[in-house]
């Protein structure tokens, strides 16, 4: 199976959001699935990203030109796309995966969030998302999903593909039960 992670490529972020996405790439390299991520250097990219190569996994990494140029393109993944812009490694990165697992992160991490949520409900994929919601980073959201659905600017019936964990732990156990599904529908 192939899961997407988006995180921040910060280098500021916390040890804590650094060991949740160790956790996800030791669970990714370990269940023998694929590793697809930004292809960027820093902060939880790196970690997640690092885990999975300690541990022999599979590593897709989707870079745009311009963070090549500034010298962040990683070495970690087996495959590396170069793609002209950050649309076009979204495009991509939804095409390669199966689910997609959100981080803590900065706007380009929501911007990859509300892009992959956006296109599900319109029907492009039927793909599922799990926010990794690590110390109630991601409470502002989950506040204003409630608020759009209240107001009926959502698309509810999006939330059925669409799963808030506390941890990287519960996320892992969703995603057990996913592959797990996954694997039976082959």
């Amino acid at each position: 199976m192939n899961i997407c992670v988006f995180c921040a490529s910060s280098d500021g972020v916390s040890e804590a959001f650094k060991e949740e996405a160790r956790v996800i790439g030791r669970f990714i390299a370990t269940g023998g699935h694929t590793l697809v991520y930004g292809g960027a250097t820093g902060g939880l990219m790196d970690a997640v990203a690092e885990t999975v190569a300690e541990q022999q996994g599979e590593i897709i990494g989707v870079v745009p030109e311009l963070i090549v140029e500034k010298g962040r393109r990683s070495t970690l993944p087996m495959q590396l796309f170069e793609v002209a812009d950050m649309s076009e490694r979204k495009e991509m990165m939804k095409e390669l995966a199966d689910v997609f697992v959100v981080l803590p992160g900065g706007f380009g991490t929501y911007d990859e969030l509300f892009d992959v949520l956006a296109s599900g409900m319109v029907g492009y994929h039927d793909k599922p998302l799990a926010l990794v919601n690590t110390d109630d980073f991601y409470a502002g959201i989950k506040q204003q999903i409630r608020r759009m659905t209240t107001e009926n600017v959502g698309y509810v019936s999006r939330t059925s593909g669409f799963f808030v964990h506390n941890s990287a732990a519960e996320t892992i156990e969703w995603l057990a039960s996913f592959a797990a599904a996954h694997d039976n529908d082959r």
